[in-house]
């Protein structure tokens, strides 16, 4: 753990996020790569510039505010500590944070509905790096996913990534679709429910 970390300080980010300047891709990747030399400073700027974002992927996931600030403080010290995996990911520098906090978030939904503390989140048993078998299985998924997305119509499918893969919260999806929010809701809630339907299918 780094000096100075605490929930009182990346809670209170979250609540004064809109102050801070918006990171384009670019920096984004840059403050990865110092990380990844261990550069607090940066870790600190995307912390800034990227934890509004995860911990609205979070909250959607858990449906617990203060739940996701407890994972979200968690989801940065797993950033800190593999920032230097992020090169050899291939994926862009805010999806492979969204993968990061999506996948702790999962394991946090699967160790509260199984009533025990997630194997994943035992030092001594993680797998740190995917196998190659689980890459190809990854890989094998999404080309499925792919297919299924593009079988709804093109708003739709935009929305749904938008939503589960890149971060954007359902307000951010309205009103760039410049619909209400309650049909995007909607949007996602039915889009959702035919592409289970296709991957059970496929």
């Amino acid at each position: 753990m780094w000096d100075g970390w605490t929930k009182a300080s990346h809670v209170g980010v979250l609540r004064n996020w809109e102050t801070v300047r918006v990171l384009t891709p670019k920096d984004i990747s840059g403050l990865i790569a110092r990380v990844a030399l261990g550069d607090r400073a940066a870790f600190d700027l995307l912390y800034q510039g990227t934890s509004a974002k995860l911990f609205g992927v979070l909250l959607r996931l858990l449906n617990d505010r203060a739940e996701a600030e407890d994972a979200l403080q968690e989801v940065y010290v797993r950033i800190w500590q593999r920032a230097d995996r992020y090169s050899a990911s291939g994926a862009s520098a805010m999806s492979w944070l969204i993968a990061i906090a999506r996948n702790h978030g999962i394991d946090r939904l699967r160790a509260r509905k199984d009533g025990h503390q997630d194997i994943s989140q035992m030092p001594e048993l993680e797998d740190k790096d995917p196998t190659p078998e689980m890459n190809a299985m990854a890989s094998s998924e999404r080309v499925q996913i792919d297919i299924c997305l593009d079988e709804l119509d093109s708003n739709r499918a935009q929305a749904v990534r938008g939503a589960y893969l890149e971060g954007y919260s359902y307000q951010e999806l309205a009103d760039q679709n410049k619909v209400p929010l309650n049909t995007m809701r909607t949007w996602l809630r039915r889009s959702l429910a035919k592409l289970r339907e296709c991957l059970d299918n496929a």
